[in-house]
């Protein structure tokens, strides 16, 4: 206990350090983004813009004394932009050579546009809409510790109540869920793989992504298949943009970016990421090495007695993308997008045993590829339509050749699933519309395993197809201040025969221009799931594997979840608190990843969690600080075990993070530290073995999950600078430090038997100190 109250205060310390610091004097003239944010928050309006037309724009703040009217007069008389008022809630800025080809489609943009209700929300480019979710627009995204792009996965856990419990991008767990539990859409494709380097780096191109939504609660009912949160990508831009390019690299891989524009109607886009960690060994290479295959079959074997081991191994990963997008009129717009993710490892074992030099070759690949295409459709000033589709392919492949005997296990997961969706959007007045559609998802997916001695094979194959029918309304009230959003989701599965019904609620409510108000709930359900048979499976790399709900001895997840929270928000001051309760039922116990007694029983149950998550945040012109902490409690309820409740796998009792960034012009500088109490783990109740059974010894084990690994910090830092060229032209570099003070964290636990019949425990230790330098050409 004193150890989490003297880093608390060490943390509320640089956290009120920081506050200290002078604010550098205000020029005369000030960025006009800055000017439109204060007027936002003071007159509770949305500006709609083109980025490119006012990031360089810098004008003297009209006086105070002026009303919104005559403050919007002055800018337009001081700039070359248009400021036209749609309605009481929305302004839109355009240049004025381009106002009279724009004007045709500004009636559309009240359908199109989102309300903000934070503009900064821990960085530049992340803001938090009425509807509860947070978006992440990595063109305006600033810097956070570690990062030097915005790496969606990554930057998703600098949120309060998102984390990873492992450090990876593909195990991210959000108020204690798994991550098989989270829907992760591209472009409306479901993603069935999200990390490179098996979980260290996001699979999706940050250099690429226009709009990033991430929702912990209170999701749109157009949104299935997830009973923890949904993360939304979209690379298409709201408009036709002109050609650009852009390369950049960093100590792991390379990438590149292309955008051309074919007219003044459509355009077309294409990037592409490369590893080279399969031709140079870089030390932010080796430090991923040494986190990513610790313990699995790369670094080590199960008989400690084997002597002149040796392996060599060659992995790389790549990912592309291509899209295309036309409007072919003032009102229609066509688009089509497709995405693949690719990583590939090729492992040599050799050792010499009585004189015999053996050599074994084992593989694993793994590949998520996908494409959609959709339509949409203005039918008139009131009513929208859109219809979309996608296809998803997700392959895991292994092959084992065992290097102490002669067995070969080959085991495959494949994943097809493809869905259709239809939408409409009817605007009955200003302050309320209505959404319905339909949609029908197929999803298919293969296990397969093969040993060849003793000879043994299996496969199985299982589809389900459900079919899903929505209705939505949006409503706002008070002059704006008031916005409810309620939602139905009605699927029937039609191989279960199974209905569910799943109401959704999104509710904000501003009691002043500082303070508002936030409840969000929702029940939701999905019939996907990742399980882990064996902790062994697919080389110890990427052990989990997709299965479908049978309705029985695996059962639907079902989720029900209430949030309610208030926001104080100011030009200087942002404080935000969400209490939040949570229940999640159907899981199996082969889904969370259990290493004691439970690791070969399969049982089903549920878990719940009771949280609490505060965000504080200071902002100055040029330099801004956050701390946020989160207070949780999650339990597992086992009913067929004694005793049946007990700590979540995944469950994080306290978590502090702190981040102090300066942001000036070119430079970007954040300095950041994260703490968090231990994970649970099963401690054995002796130091000697169950020998019943003298050929297969068993440890003794306590209650499950009755203790707590040890704390875990770590401090990252991060700068960058852009040296702009000319306006099309900029290069840009980017230096980062993970875990900077070479913390050793144990991130996981568990025990074994040991060849000399002895119970060892087997520790998971957090990335080292790793730097990467990454530099980035735009043109």
């Amino acid at each position: 206990m004193k150890k989490i109250i003297s880093r608390l205060l060490l943390f509320l310390l640089l956290f009120f350090a920081s506050q200290s610091v002078l604010a550098q004097e205000e020029s005369t003239a000030i960025p006009l983004k800055e000017i439109l944010a204060s007027l936002s928050r003071q007159y509770q309006i949305q500006f709609n813009f083109i980025e490119d037309e006012i990031v360089s724009v810098s004008v003297i703040p009209p006086s105070s004394e002026l009303n919104l009217p005559q403050k919007l007069k002055y800018l337009s008389n001081r700039t070359s932009l248009t400021f036209e008022s749609i309605n009481s809630r929305y302004v839109v800025i355009t240049s004025r050579k381009q106002t009279a080809t724009v004007h045709d489609s500004i009636k559309d943009l009240p359908i199109l546009l989102q309300e903000t209700v934070i503009e900064k929300y821990l960085a530049s480019g992340i803001s938090k809409t009425a509807e509860g979710s947070l978006v992440i627009k990595p063109k305006k995204f600033g810097i956070l510790p570690g990062l030097t792009e915005a790496d969606v996965l990554q930057t998703m856990q600098q949120v309060p109540g998102i984390y990873s419990a492992d450090e990876t991008v593909s195990n991210i767990n959000v108020r204690s869920g798994t991550h098989d539990q989270n829907l992760f859409l591209w472009n409306g494709i479901r993603m069935f793989q999200t990390g490179h380097f098996f979980g260290l780096i996001s699979a999706f191109n940050p250099s690429l992504s226009q709009k990033i939504t991430i929702s912990k609660n209170g999701t749109s009912a157009f949104y299935g298949e997830s009973v923890s949160s949904v993360i939304d990508i979209s690379s298409f831009p709201e408009h036709i943009e002109n050609s650009a390019s852009s390369i950049s690299s960093n100590l792991i891989g390379a990438q590149f970016n292309s955008k051309i524009k074919i007219s003044d109607n459509s355009s077309f886009q294409v990037s592409g990421r490369r590893s080279f960690t399969d031709w140079i060994n870089s030390p932010t290479y080796q430090k991923y090495y040494n986190r990513v295959f610790q313990n699995t079959i790369v670094t080590n074997i199960e008989n400690n007695e084997i002597s002149n081991y040796h392996t060599d191994e060659k992995f790389y990963f790549y990912d592309f993308t291509a899209q295309y997008q036309h409007k072919i009129s003032s009102r229609t717009e066509a688009s089509a997008a497709f995405i693949g993710i690719n990583n590939s490892l090729d492992l040599d074992q050799k050792m010499t045993s009585e004189g015999i030099l053996r050599t074994r070759n084992s593989n694993l690949s793994q590949q998520n590829f996908g494409g959609a295409v959709s339509l949409k459709t203005a039918w008139s000033d009131n009513n929208f339509s859109k219809i979309s589709g996608y296809l998803s392919y997700y392959n895991l492949n292994s092959r084992n050749e065992a290097v102490e005997n002669n067995q070969t296990l080959v085991q495959q997961n494949t994943v097809t699933d493809m869905g259709l969706r239809l939408e409409n959007r009817h605007m009955l007045n200003t302050n309320l519309a209505l959404n319905t559609g339909y949609q029908y998802n197929e999803i298919g997916i293969r296990n397969f395993e093969n040993i060849d001695n003793p000879g043994f094979s299996k496969s199985i194959k299982e589809v389900l197809r459900s079919h899903s029918v929505i209705s939505e309304a949006e409503m706002h009230y008070l002059d704006g201040n008031l916005f409810i959003k309620p939602g139905i989701r009605f699927n029937y599965i039609e191989e279960l025969e199974k209905f569910i019904f799943e109401p959704r609620l999104q509710f904000n409510y501003k009691l002043n221009q500082e303070i508002s108000i936030e409840a969000l709930g929702e029940l939701k359900s999905q019939t996907t799931s990742q399980v882990i048979d064996q902790q062994q499976d697919f080389l110890g790399l990427e052990k989990r594997r997709w299965i479908l709900a049978d309705d029985h001895s695996i059962p639907i997840q079902k989720s029900q979840q209430i949030s309610i929270g208030f926001t104080y928000n100011t030009s200087e001051w942002l404080i935000s608190l969400d209490n939040f309760y949570k229940k999640v039922t159907g899981i199996t116990t082969p889904s969370q990843a259990f290493q004691n007694q439970l690791e070969f029983i399969k049982i089903n149950g549920d878990y719940r969690v009771l949280g609490s998550e505060l965000l504080i945040q200071k902002n100055f012109d040029r330099f801004y600080s956050w701390i946020s902490y989160n207070l949780s409690s999650s339990e597992y309820d086992f009913g067929r075990l004694i005793p049946s409740q007990f700590a979540n796998n995944f469950q994080i009792v306290h978590s502090v993070n702190w981040a102090g960034i300066y942001d000036w012009n070119n430079l970007k500088v954040a300095l950041g530290t994260n703490w968090h109490s231990g994970r649970p783990e099963t401690t054995p109740a002796t130091n000697l073995l169950d020998l019943s059974n003298p050929a297969k010894p068993e440890i003794r084990y306590n209650f499950p999950n009755n203790k707590n690994l040890s704390d875990y910090f770590q401090v990252n830092f991060s700068a960058s600078y852009c040296w702009n060229w000319s306006s099309k032209t900029q290069l840009e570099l980017g230096f980062s430090v993970l875990n900077v003070l070479n913390k050793k964290n144990t991130i996981s636990r568990y025990y074994r038997v040991s060849s000399n019949n002895t119970i060892e425990s087997i520790n998971t230790y957090s990335l080292e100190r790793t730097p990467n330098i990454a530099v980035k050409f735009n043109f």
